[in-house]
């Protein structure tokens, strides 16, 4: 069966049907029209879809159909990781919304006064949208009751994980009917959000818009070395192209420690990761690779195991794998949902048929470049574009993410998108910052309270 590209198709409202014809919404995007067939009969959803693809409508429409405009109960909440994301989805469902009868829409997120929010909750809203820091606090005050809930939307859920904001989307998923209809929209689908989902849905469909390793995206580049080449080689190829953020594949522990002193030593911002070292320190260079606080990690295949990186713009094979499965796996970590992803591999005399067994197994033959135009390339360092800050406080000091971003954006001045992942662990949590105001908000931070009380911090490094 086909999926309909028009809203007449679907067995949409009069009311809805003529607003979006006023708006002139006639064919749906490729996410509406795979989901709403689904959505519209209250199938639990998993899609991948991005900002700009139409989600919004795509999980405004169903919940408005659910709607009972004569019961002033919350019957749908929409969690959404950002205030900005909050106000521009709270837009959006009224603007869908305004042919039907006085549907209200209240949005409740933090850094805004809570008293004022806790007046209108009490006047009765059809639909919540918000941030989870904040929807939670009025969940535990009981200033927002969800018996009458029939839509639960998780809105960029990747991004909400990311924050540090999954025990927050858990509670408030307690709070809620478990006879409910719910939705997860997530830009990527690594394996957190795939564990996430069982807390939350029950037996959903899952969607994708394009595929998340497709290979098509990765330009993949052979160049055959000496040994004496391999590092250098290396090193220039990464000042050549420049990439954000590179994993870095060795097959031994003893060349990753010699390419990331290497790499150190040229100014580059280089961790390391091998079989050897202590879980805790494991930890530590994970969590600044993945929040893109170092621009280069070096790594064996074990201690790669089990890395979830979203934003990977490129892999450099130091030493290539044996295995062409290995290869593949390697290679897959960048090019993921639709941004190009480059992949470099150097190649030893010794290691030609490896190559070969590579070709064979990704049916399609190697794409070899020269190395002399490599090595003359200068050497330019890469600096990664966030810092880690370390705060020594964490969930058994009654942390929550938003109370971090909280003191970050309304205290420190700082803007949403200068804040990266937020990780808050037992006794420690760990915040991503925008390098060039890192500074800037340590200095605000480091003299004040959050949530009444002074916690030490430093920058990992």
């Amino acid at each position: 069966m086909t999926n309909p590209s028009n809203f007449h198709d679907l067995p949409l409202s009069d009311a809805l049907l003529n607003t979006l014809d006023s708006l002139g919404f006639t064919e749906m995007t490729p996410i509406q029209a795979q989901t709403l067939p689904l959505t519209l009969e209250s199938k639990d959803l998993i899609a991948q879809a991005k900002t700009g693809s139409g989600k919004t409508a795509a999980f405004t429409l169903p919940l408005l159909t659910h709607l009972n405009p004569r019961f002033f109960g919350t019957q749908a909440l929409v969690l959404c990781p950002t205030r900005e994301l909050a106000d521009q989805v709270s837009a959006e469902i009224r603007r869908l919304a305004r042919g039907m009868d006085n549907i209200k829409v209240l949005t409740l997120c933090g850094g805004s006064a809570i008293k004022p929010q806790i007046e209108s909750l009490a006047h009765g809203a059809h639909i919540v949208v918000g941030t989870p820091g904040r929807i939670r606090d009025h969940l535990e005050r009981e200033t927002l009751i969800l018996p009458g809930l029939n839509t639960l939307v998780l809105d960029e859920a990747d991004r909400m994980i990311d924050m540090g904001f999954f025990d927050d989307m858990v509670a408030i998923a307690s709070h809620c009917p478990h006879k409910r209809h719910t939705m997860l929209f997530s830009a990527t689908y690594p394996d957190n959000i795939r564990k996430a989902s069982a807390r939350f849905l029950k037996n959903p469909t899952e969607v994708f818009t394009e595929s998340l390793h497709s290979s098509h995206h990765i330009e993949q580049h052979f160049f055959e070395v000496t040994d004496d080449q391999r590092l250098e080689a290396g090193i220039r190829l990464l000042s050549m192209h420049q990439p954000a953020s590179t994993l870095v594949f060795c097959n031994t522990k003893a060349r990753v420690m010699d390419m990331v002193d290497l790499l150190r030593e040229h100014g580059f911002n280089a961790l390391e990761l091998h079989g050897d070292m202590e879980q805790r320190e494991r930890e530590d260079v994970m969590i600044q690779f993945a929040n893109q606080s170092c621009a280069v990690l070096v790594a064996t295949d074990v201690a790669a195991r089990g890395l979830d990186i979203k934003t990977l713009d490129a892999v450099l094979n130091i030493d290539i794998s044996p295995d062409p499965e290995v290869h593949i796996h390697r290679i897959g970590r960048t090019g993921r949902t639709d941004q190009p992803g480059l992949a470099l591999s150097l190649v030893g005399p010794k290691e030609r048929h490896w190559a070969e067994r590579i070709a064979e197994f990704q049916k399609s033959p190697l794409v070899w470049k020269p190395l002399a135009p490599v090595l003359k390339q200068a050497i330019k360092p890469i600096s990664a574009p966030m810092v880690t800050l370390c705060i020594q406080g964490g969930k058994k000091h009654k942390l929550r993410p938003g109370d971090l971003l909280g003191a970050l954006t309304k205290d420190a001045g700082l803007k949403f998108e200068d804040v990266g992942k937020i990780k808050i662990m037992d006794f420690v949590s760990f915040v991503a910052l925008r390098r060039e105001i890192a500074e800037q908000a340590y200095s605000h931070l480091i003299g004040s309270q959050i949530k009444g009380k002074q916690f030490r911090m430093r920058f990992m490094s």
